[in-house]
């Protein structure tokens, strides 16, 4: 007999991934915040007219910082599925992935800072000298 699973096309997979960022959009406020300043990135960036290499690392940096997110959510449902009592190791589970998040969000702040910090230097002081990396 087969695998009920293995009945599964590329469309149900495709739906289960959707209905997990859904599920982290709805659940997750951080996830909410750190989507909608990628936005804001993203609307930056078109708007200081970036060059392919500075859309690469925003594009990766918001990417990390969502990914990292959803890994976050994962690992909290999943420790609070397996424990309802307060243990060391589930909490230090709980903040080793809140902790990566919080890396990737800052990598994620210093490469913007990179990227757009010279660009509006440039805009405000009309055209001023600004080290360039």
């Amino acid at each position: 007999m087969r695998d009920p699973e293995s009945k599964r096309t590329f469309y149900h997979s495709l739906w289960d991934a959707l209905r997990g960022i859904g599920f982290t959009w709805a659940a997750e406020r951080n996830f909410r915040i750190h989507t909608m300043m990628g936005v804001l990135a993203i609307v930056m960036g078109i708007s200081l007219h970036i060059n392919r290499r500075e859309w690469l690392a925003l594009s990766i940096c918001i990417l990390m910082v969502i990914m990292a997110e959803m890994f976050n959510t994962s690992i909290e449902v999943l420790v609070d599925l397996v424990t309802r009592k307060k243990k060391y190791r589930a909490m230090l589970s709980k903040d080793i992935a809140a902790g990566a998040v919080l890396i990737a969000a800052f990598n994620a702040a210093l490469t913007g800072g990179i990227i757009f910090i010279p660009k509006i230097w440039l805009i405000l002081t009309g055209g001023g000298f600004f080290l360039e990396f």
